[in-house]
C-alpha cells in the first residue's frame, strides 16, 4: 500500500502541527484514563470477588498488565512518533490487513463504545443536580459528545488547555478524596477482614479484570497523537511511563479508601459508589455526594475530551495511508485539526450511546481494543527482527519478558471472555472480523479506481 499522493511513505502522519509538550502529553494520558470507570467499576469488582484480598489483587494485576503494555508501547512511540499510534505500529510490523483490522475495530466498536460509556457516566452524575429520565440521560450524553467534539474541532491547543486544567483539578480532587477517607472518614480497618475467606478461581479473576482494564484504559491513546507531540522521541516514552504509574498509584489509593469506608457487601450494591463512600466523610458535611458528583463530572468530561482528541487520529492515519476514505484525512485549513475524522468519531459515539447501556459499552470497548493492543505489543518483537537499525531512543525495560507477559495476559483475558460470555464476545469479534472482507472490497475498489485513472 503506497502513501497518498503528495506524502512520502516516511512522512505520513506529519501534517498536523506538533503542539503538545511533555506535561500536556502526560495530562492527555491521565486525563483519558481517570475517567468514569474508577467511580463505578469498584462496585462491580466487589460484587464479583467479595473479599478485600482478591479485590486488591485484581486491581494490582490490572495495574501491572497496563504498566507492561505502556513500557512496551513506549519503545514504538519513540521510534515511530506518528499520528495513529497503534495503527501505525501494526502497519509497520504486520502490514496493511492487520492494520486495517485495528482501524476497523476502532471505527466499528472501540471509539464509539468509549465515548458512549464515558458520556453516560457524565450524564448520570449530572442527574444529582438535574432530574432526568433514563432516555434523557442518553440524550444528555449524546449532546456532551457533540459539544466536546466541537471543542476539538477548533484546535488541539484549546482542547489540550482544557485537558491540562481539568486533569490537574481531578487528580488533586481524587487524591484528596482518598486521603480524606483515612484521615477524616467514618471507616473501619475491620472492613479488610477477613482478607481472603474463600478460593477465587482464575476464571472469576479474569472476569473481574475486564471492567478493571476498562478503568485503566487510556495509556495507549496517547500514542494516537504521536504526530502532534514536540520532541516525541523523548516526550512520548516518558509521558507513557509517568502517566501510567500515576494512574496506578491513584487507583490503589482510591480502592483502599472505598474499602475502608464501606464494607464490601455495601460496595457491591452501590451504583454511585464514590458518592456513597463520601457520605461517610463527616468533614464534607451534607455536601459530600454533591461534591463527589461534581468531581466525577469534571473527571468524565476530561476523559471524554481526551478520547475525542486522540481517537480520530486513527481514522486520519488510515485515510492518509489509503486504507479509508481520503476525505477523512482532511486537515482544517483554519484550525489545523483532522476535522472530518473528528466529526465521524462524534457521530459514531452518538449512535452508540443512544443504543447501549454502560455495561454493554464497557464490554464492547475492552474486547474490541485488546486484540489491537496485543498486536501492537507483538510488533515490538517483529520490528526488532525486521528493522534492527530503526532508531529507538527508548528500549522496552525487561524485554522480552515484559511484552511476553502482556501478550500472555491479553490472550488469557480474551480466552476467558469467550469461555464465560461466548455470545456477546462472539458478536464483538464478529463485528471486527467483518473488516476482513471489507478490506478486500476496499482494495479491489482502489485498484479499479487506479485502473480507470490510468
Amino acid at each position: 500500500m503506497t502513501a497518498p499522493s503528495g506524502h512520502s511513505a516516511d512522512a505520513w502522519g506529519e501534517r498536523l502541527p506538533r503542539s503538545l509538550g511533555l506535561w500536556s502529553a502526560v495530562a492527555v494520558l491521565v486525563g483519558i484514563t481517570i475517567g468514569s470507570g474508577i467511580f463505578r467499576v469498584p462496585a462491580t469488582v466487589a460484587a464479583h470477588l467479595q473479599d478485600p484480598g482478591p479485590v486488591m489483587l485484581a486491581w494490582v494485576l490490572g495495574g501491572l498488565i497496563t504498566l507492561f503494555g505502556a513500557l512496551t508501547i513506549a519503545e514504538l512511540a519513540g521510534a515511530l512518533p506518528r499520528s495513529g499510534g497503534i495503527f501505525a505500529y501494526v502497519l509497520e510490523g504486520f502490514g496493511p490487513l492487520p492494520a486495517f483490522l485495528v482501524g476497523w475495530a476502532e471505527l466499528a466498536v472501540v471509539r464509539a463504545a468509549a465515548l458512549g460509556g464515558i458520556s453516560t457516566i457524565f450524564a448520570e452524575y449530572l442527574g444529582y443536580f438535574i432530574a432526568m429520565t433514563q432516555s434523557q440521560v442518553r440524550y444528555c450524553a449524546a449532546t456532551t459528545i457533540v459539544a466536546v467534539a466541537l471543542l476539538n474541532y477548533i484546535g488541539v491547543g484549546r482542547a489540550a488547555a482544557v485537558m491540562n486544567f481539568a486533569t490537574l483539578l481531578k487528580f488533586i480532587a481524587v487524591a484528596a478524596l482518598g486521603l480524606l477517607a483515612f484521615s477524616a472518614g467514618n471507616g473501619s480497618a475491620e472492613n479488610f477482614t477477613p482478607l481472603w475467606s474463600s478460593t477465587v478461581g482464575a476464571s472469576l479473576l479474569g472476569t473481574a479484570l475486564i471492567p478493571i482494564l476498562w478503568t485503566y484504559d487510556g495509556w495507549s491513546n496517547l500514542s494516537f497523537v504521536g504526530g502532534e507531540v514536540r520532541d516525541p522521541q523523548r516526550s512520548l516514552p516518558l509521558a507513557l511511563i509517568i502517566g501510567t504509574v500515576a494512574v496506578i498509584v491513584i487507583y490503589m489509593l482510591i480502592n483502599l479508601a472505598f474499602i475502608y469506608l464501606l464494607p464490601l457487601p455495601q460496595m457491591a450494591g452501590a451504583q454511585f459508589i464514590a458518592s456513597t463512600a463520601a457520605a461517610n466523610i463527616p468533614l464534607l458535611g451534607g455536601f459530600g455526594a454533591s461534591i463527589v458528583a461534581a468531581i466525577v463530572m469534571i473527571s468524565t468530561f476530561s476523559s471524554l475530551n481526551g478520547s475525542i482528541m486522540t481517537g480520530p487520529r486513527v481514522f486520519f492515519a488510515m485515510a492518509e495511508r489509503g486504507l479509508f476514505f481520503r476525505s477523512i484525512a482532511r486537515v482544517s485549513p483554519r484550525f489545523h485539526t483532522p476535522s472530518h475524522a473528528i466529526l465521524l468519531t462524534a457521530a459514531l459515539g452518538v449512535i452508540y450511546v443512544l443504543q447501549n447501556d454502560f455495561a454493554q459499552l464497557a464490554d464492547k470497548f475492552i474486547l474490541g481494543a485488546w486484540p489491537s493492543y496485543a498486536l501492537a505489543v507483538a510488533a515490538v518483537f517483529v520490528l526488532r527482527r525486521k528493522r534492527p537499525d530503526l532508531q529507538r531512543p527508548y528500549r522496552t525495560w525487561g524485554y522480552p519478558v515484559v511484552p511476553a507477559l502482556f501478550l500472555l495476559a491479553s490472550v488469557g483475558m480474551i480466552a476467558n471472555a469467550l469461555w464465560t460470555d461466548p455470545a456477546n464476545t462472539a458478536i464483538t469479534f464478529g463485528i471486527i472480523l467483518v473488516g476482513v472482507p471489507v478490506y478486500f472490497i476496499w482494495q479491489a475498489r482502489a485498484a479499479r479506481r487506479i485502473a480507470v485513472t490510468e
